[in-house]
């Protein structure tokens, strides 16, 4: 058992992404990412100021959004979780993909769009830990690039005590995940349950929690700004009451 921010952890690696990464996309299969997509170049095609083609997906997971991305243009992706890479290199082949922590990777080159999505940085547990994510952004980002983050919620928006439900069906495999939300000062936790049962198997059950920094989204601008993007929180975006963070780099 660890334990982080006052919460106790059942394990150190969330098995979401990794123990359980074969059962991630069925278990958000509800979330069009051919949308997000389409939505994500417009963003980038309307604020982005180095008008090339090569395009970072950092925590990238699965690699669905660059399915659809690939389309338009030049893509890689980077993960902190060999087994979610996996399963994206089963969907993308031929497409680059990294193993690396958004803090602390380097590549050597710069992009045009750098995005992390699905309140990826919600993982990240200290402010000093956002502003090292965001410089490793601006460092990959070309003059007049821009970064595109999807935040994990608003502190004010947090709701603890709430309780959800995903399940997934197939005829080889039954997924059940059941979540509920804490909080303790900065610190958000959801609880997950696990339910993972095969056809002529037993269930088998797991437990994580996952602990994230609840972070103003005008400080989330300020961090941000100190890493030099200039930065601004547009409402609405891909998922409901998160927003997007949007940074661009000085083109000059």
């Amino acid at each position: 058992m660890k334990r982080v921010g006052g919460f106790d952890t059942p394990q150190s690696r969330p098995l979401m992404f990794h123990r359980l990464a074969p059962y991630y996309d069925d278990l958000v299969g509800g979330k069009d990412y051919r949308l997000e997509s389409r939505a994500l170049e417009s963003l980038a095609r309307r604020l982005g100021r180095s008008r090339g083609r090569a395009w970072l997906d950092v925590a990238c997971g699965t690699g669905s959004h660059l399915s659809f991305l690939r389309r338009q243009y030049a893509v890689t992706g980077i993960d902190v979780s060999r087994e979610m890479l996996r399963v994206a290199r089963r969907r993308l082949p031929g497409i680059r993909l990294i193993l690396g922590d958004m803090r602390s990777f380097r590549l050597d080159e710069t992009f045009d769009v750098v995005s992390c999505l699905f309140s990826a940085i919600g993982h990240l547990t200290a402010e000093r830990e956002l502003a090292a994510t965001f410089a490793n952004f601006a460092r990959h980002l070309k003059p007049g690039g821009v970064a595109i983050v999807e935040p994990w919620i608003d502190p004010a928006d947090f709701r603890s005590g709430y309780v959800h439900l995903l399940t997934h069906q197939s005829p080889s495999v039954t997924v059940a995940r059941m979540a509920s939300s804490s909080r303790r000062g900065r610190l958000s936790a959801v609880h997950y349950h696990y339910l993972i049962g095969k056809t002529g198997g037993r269930v088998e059950h797991f437990e994580e929690v996952d602990i994230g920094l609840l972070v103003p989204r005008d400080r989330l601008v300020k961090l941000m700004d100190g890493a030099g993007l200039t930065a601004r929180f547009l409402r609405p975006g891909l998922t409901s009451g998160r927003g997007l963070l949007i940074g661009l780099k000085d083109p000059t």
